[in-house]
C-alpha cells in the first residue's frame, strides 16, 4: 500500500489559488490528495486576458491555464460551478451549494474578490452590469450585436479595457469617472493626460469629473444621469469601479476578517489549517489586486504547506507594465512626487515618450514609463535592491541601451542573472536564460511553457524576447519568424502534417511520440488540432480520439454556466413542421426544460438539460444532432424564396435543405455556417456567412468568408454558377479546400484574408482539382454518423459520458 495522502482542498479556482497548487505539485507531488472547488463552469483561466477575449484577439480556450486534462493528469479532483457554502472549522470539512460535503487536513481559501456596484438608483436594470468574468464577456459581445451605446463607469484599467473592447465590437463608449485624471492610482498627471489623449485618438470619449446619480430607463437602461443634470445616454452600463475581497464565507466560517482574511507571514489564517491567498487575504493590513502580489504570496504558501524551508510574506512592492489599448505603460513603487522626493523626467512629445524616476535619499523609490517601458524591469530592480544612485550619472539612469549589443533596449545582457523579468511569475533572467541553454527554447513561447514567464499579463514578452536573442544569438532569429502550433512542439502545422503523410501516423499519442513532443500528454491547443488533422486525412480509417476534444464535442451538447446542457436538434434549412414542433414541445415539458429558444440559426435551443436526461431526450426527439457545440457545420439559414416571396427567384428553402443534409456532420477548422437567399434582397444575411448563396436571374452567386460574428465581414464572391447540383459540387470543393488548408480553430473569414480569395477561385475554378476535392470530401461524408443515436444505442457510452454518479462522504 502507497502511503496515506493528507487531504487538501482549495476553496476558489483562479490564479492565486491554481498557481499555489501548482507549486505544491512540483514541491511534494505526493503529499496531498487535492480537491479544487470553483464557482465558474470553467478551468483556470486568466482573468488578466479577458479584455483580449473581450477584443476578439483571443478565443477563451487561449486563455485558459490549466485546462481539464491538467488536473486529470496531476490527480486533482475539480468541482466546476460548484460553490462552497459553508466550512466547519472543528470538523474540518467543507459543504457545497449541491450538498457535497468534502473533508479536509489542510484548507486554503482562495475566493478572490467580486466587482463592486455602486448602488445607484436604477443599478437593477437590464443593461446594468459589472466585467470580472469570462460570462460578463460573452454578454458584453452578444450584447454588441443589438445595441451601439455603451457607458464604462470607472476609468481605472479594468474599465479601460472594457471601454477598448467595446470599440473593437463596433459600439460607441463613454468612459465616466469621478476624477479628471484616469488611471490616477497607477500614473502622474503628465502621463494620464498622455493615455488620455491616445485612447481618445482610438475614440473613446471621457466624460471626467462626473458623479453618477442614477440610472434612467424603463425594464432596460436608456441612460446615466450625472448630478449636474446631464445625462449620457446608454444600451448598456459597465461598471469598473474596484473590486471588494470576498470575505463571506470565511467571516460565516468563524475566521478573522477586516478588509479581506487576516493572514499571517505564512499566509495562515486564524483558524489553525486553514490558510487564504490572494485577493481576499489581507496581510500586515494590505490587500492586494494585482498578480504579482498574490503570486508572491501563493509561493511561500506552497513550500510552507510542501513542507519545504521558506522566508515568510513580508509584503510586496506594487508595480505594474502593461499594455493599454495598444499603449506600453510601466509604474511601480512610489511614483508620486513628495516633498522629500526630487524626480528625473524625460518628456518627449514628438514620440510621445514620457519618462519619470522618482528619487528618495539617492535611491529609487519610484517610477512611470508611458511609451516606452524598456526601463521597467532594470528600474523595479534597482527599486527592490535599494541601489545607491549618488555615484551616478542622473541622466545616464534612463539611458537607452540600445548600443550596448546584445540584448537590445533594455539592457538584459547588463541585468545581473537574480533580475526579476516576469514579475508577475517571479522569474529571473538567470531562470530563463538556464531554460533556454538546458532545454534548448527557441521561443517565447516555450519559455513561458517551460518557466511561466510571460504567462500572465504577457508585459514581459518583449523582454523573454530579448532574453532569447542574447542567449542565442543568430539562431534565434532564423527560429522565431516560425510559428508552432502550440508550445508543446517545434513544429508547424504544415510540417506535422507532412510527417503524418510522410510517417503514416495514426494515432495523437504516435504523432507526439514520433515528433518528440516536449509536453508528454500534449495540451489543450494541441491535441484537439492533431485529432482533426488525422481525421481529415484519413477520413475512413481513423478512429476519433475523444480524449483529445474539448468537453461541449464529447458529450454532444453545450455546456452552460449553471452546468446544465444546451440541446439543439437539427432543423433542416430552418424549415420545420407541426408534428415536428410537437414532440420538441412534448419533449421540453417532459423534461421539465426551463428555457425554450429560437436561435438566430432558425432552429429551436432547449436550455437548461440535465446532464442524465441528454440521452433520453436525444432519444424522444428522434432528430438529428443539430452540432451547435462543435467545429462543423451548424446551420444553413434560408429565406422562404420564390415558393412565398414575390420577389424571389429560386428556391431558397430547397436549396438550403440540400445544403445541410448534404454537409451535417462535417467537421471543420472551425464553426462553419451558411444561408440561402432567394433573391439579391439577402434576406438570409448570405453576405455574412462562411459560404453564401444568393439566386439571381438564372443562377447562383457564392459568397466566402463572411463573418457575422465579433469581426465582422462582408464574404467575397467567389463563383456564379448556373445550377443547383452547381452550388453542391462547387460547396464541396470549397468546404474541402478549407478542410485541408485551414488552420484548426481558423474561421473561413480569416482563412480567406489569409489565402487569398484569387487563390481559392484559381483551386476550385480548376476541373481537375475541382474533381479531387470533392472524391476527398464524398469519402469524407460517407462514414459520418449521428452522435445522439450512437449515444443513445451504446450503453457504454451512456454509462461513461451520462451516468451521474452521487458523491458522498
Amino acid at each position: 500500500m502507497g502511503e496515506s495522502r493528507e487531504k487538501l482542498v482549495l476553496i476558489g479556482n483562479g490564479m492565486a489559488g491554481m498557481n499555489t497548487i501548482e507549486h505544491i505539485i512540483k514541491l511534494a507531488p505526493h503529499k496531498y490528495d487535492i480537491t479544487v472547488f470553483g464557482s465558474e463552469p470553467h478551468p483556470n483561466y486568466n482573468r488578466i486576458l479577458l479584455s483580449y477575449v473581450l477584443a476578439g484577439d483571443s478565443k477563451v480556450e487561449d486563455i485558459v491555464i490549466h485546462p481539464m486534462e491538467w488536473y486529470e493528469a496531476n490527480g486533482i479532483h475539480l468541482y466546476s460551478n460548484e460553490t462552497v457554502t459553508s466550512v466547519d472549522t472543528a470538523g474540518q470539512n467543507v459543504t457545497t451549494d449541491s450538498g457535497l460535503t468534502v473533508a479536509y487536513d489542510k484548507l486554503i481559501v482562495a475566493t478572490g474578490s467580486n466587482p463592486f456596484m455602486l448602488p445607484l438608483p436604477g443599478a437593477d436594470k437590464e443593461g446594468v452590469m459589472a466585467y470580472r468574468t469570462i460570462r460578463d464577456c460573452e454578454i458584453m459581445i452578444e450584447a454588441s450585436q443589438q445595441y451601439k451605446k455603451a457607458v464604462v463607469i470607472g476609468g481605472g484599467l479594468l474599465g479601460l479595457e472594457a471601454a477598448r473592447g467595446f470599440l473593437n465590437l463596433g459600439m460607441q463608449v463613454d468612459v465616466v469617472h469621478i476624477v479628471d485624471t484616469i488611471m490616477e492610482r497607477q500614473l502622474d498627471r503628465t502621463a494620464s493626460k498622455m493615455l488620455q489623449e491616445a485612447l481618445e485618438a482610438q475614440g473613446m470619449n471621457f466624460l471626467l469629473e462626473k458623479q453618477t446619480e442614477s440610472i434612467i430607463g424603463d425594464e432596460r437602461v436608456q441612460g446615466l444621469k450625472f448630478k449636474d443634470g446631464t445625462v449620457a445616454e446608454a444600451d448598456l452600463i459597465v461598471m469598473a469601479v474596484g473590486i471588494r475581497p470576498n470575505v463571506a464565507l470565511a467571516r460565516e466560517s468563524g475566521l478573522e476578517v477586516a478588509n479581506g482574511i487576516v493572514v499571517d507571514d505564512y499566509l495562515q489564517t486564524s483558524v489553525p489549517n486553514v490558510y487564504a491567498v490572494g485577493e481576499c487575504a489581507q496581510h500586515r493590513g494590505a490587500v492586494y489586486g494585482l498578480v504579482a502580489p498574490l503570486y508572491e504570496q501563493g509561493a511561500v504558501l506552497a513550500k510552507r504547506l510542501a513542507g519545504a524551508e521558506t522566508v515568510p510574506y513580508e509584503g510586496s512592492v506594487v508595480y505594474t507594465k502593461l499594455k493599454v489599448s495598444g499603449v506600453d505603460v510601466f509604474s511601480g513603487g512610489q511614483f508620486m512626487d513628495a516633498e522629500d522626493t526630487k524626480a528625473i523626467r524625460v518628456h518627449d512629445e514628438f514620440s510621445g515618450i514620457y519618462k519619470k524616476v522618482v528619487v528618495k535619499d539617492n535611491k529609487i523609490v519610484g517610477a512611470v514609463l508611458f511609451g516606452d517601458t524598456a526601463d521597467g524591469t532594470r528600474l523595479m530592480q534597482m527599486i527592490r535592491n535599494g541601489d545607491d544612485i549618488s555615484g551616478l550619472e542622473k541622466t545616464a539612469i534612463l539611458r537607452d541601451n540600445s548600443g550596448s549589443g546584445n540584448g537590445g533596449g533594455s539592457g538584459v545582457a547588463e541585468m545581473a542573472d537574480d533580475a526579476i523579468i516576469c514579475g508577475c511569475n517571479g522569474v529571473s533572467k538567470g531562470t530563463i536564460c538556464s531554460a533556454i541553454k538546458d532545454q534548448g527554447l527557441t521561443s517565447v513561447e516555450e519559455v513561458k511553457n517551460c518557466t511561466t514567464a510571460s504567462r500572465s499579463c504577457g508585459g514581459c514578452k518583449p523582454l523573454v524576447s530579448e532574453l532569447l536573442s542574447y542567449t542565442l544569438g543568430d539562431a534565434y532569429e532564423k527560429t522565431s519568424g516560425k510559428e508552432t502550433i502550440c508550445g508543446c512542439t517545434d513544429h508547424s502545422r504544415e510540417e506535422i502534417l507532412a510527417a503524418m503523410k510522410e510517417k503514416g501516423l495514426s494515432h495523437v499519442k504516435e504523432v507526439m511520440s514520433v515528433l518528440a513532443w516536449k509536453n508528454e500528454g500534449g495540451c489543450s491547443k494541441c491535441r484537439p488540432a492533431l485529432n482533426y488533422y488525422l481525421a481529415m486525412l484519413n477520413p475512413t480509417t481513423y478512429a476519433d480520439d475523444p480524449t483529445s476534444r474539448f468537453v461541449n464535442e464529447r458529450m454532444h451538447a453545450n455546456i452552460q454556466k449553471d452546468g446544465t446542457y444546451s440541446v439543439i436538434p437539427r432543423i433542416y434549412g430552418g424549415v420545420t413542421s407541426p408534428a415536428e414542433l410537437k414532440r420538441i414541445a412534448e419533449v421540453a415539458e417532459k423534461f421539465e426544460v426551463p428555457t425554450v429558444k429560437f436561435t438566430g440559426g432558425q432552429r429551436i435551443d432547449l436550455l437548461g438539460v440535465k446532464k442524465e436526461h441528454l440521452t433520453q431526450m436525444w432519444e424522444d426527439l428522434d432528430m438529428p444532432s443539430g452540432y451547435a457545440y462543435g467545429k462543423a457545420l451548424r446551420t444553413v439559414k434560408t429565406c422562404v424564396g420564390d415558393t412565398y416571396c414575390r420577389f424571389g427567384t429560386a428556391d431558397a428553402m430547397g436549396m438550403g435543405i440540400q445544403l445541410e443534409k448534404r454537409f451535417e456532420r462535417l467537421n471543420t477548422p472551425a464553426k462553419v455556417k451558411m444561408a440561402v437567399s432567394g433573391c439579391p434582397r439577402n434576406c438570409a444575411e448570405s453576405g455574412i456567412k462562411d459560404l453564401g448563396v444568393v439566386a439571381i436571374d438564372g443562377g447562383w452567386e457564392l459568397y466566402a468568408g463572411g463573418n457575422g460574428g465579433v469581426k465582422v465581414r462582408a464574404g467575397d464572391l467567389m463563383m456564379v454558377v448556373k445550377t443547383e447540383s452547381e452550388v453542391i459540387e462547387y460547396t464541396e470543393a470549397y468546404l474541402q479546400y478549407y478542410r485541408e488548408t485551414g488552420i484548426y480553430g481558423e474561421r473561413t473569414s480569416e482563412w480567406v484574408k489569409r489565402l487569398g480569395i484569387d487563390t481559392i477561385k484559381e483551386v476550385i475554378s480548376d476541373p481537375e482539382q475541382r474533381a479531387g476535392l470533392c472524391a476527398r470530401m464524398n469519402e469524407t461524408l460517407s462514414v459520418t454518423k449521428d452522435p445522439w443515436k450512437e449515444a443513445v444505442n451504446n450503453a457504454t457510452i451512456r454509462k461513461d459520458l451520462y451516468e451521474v454518479v452521487e458523491i458522498k462522504s
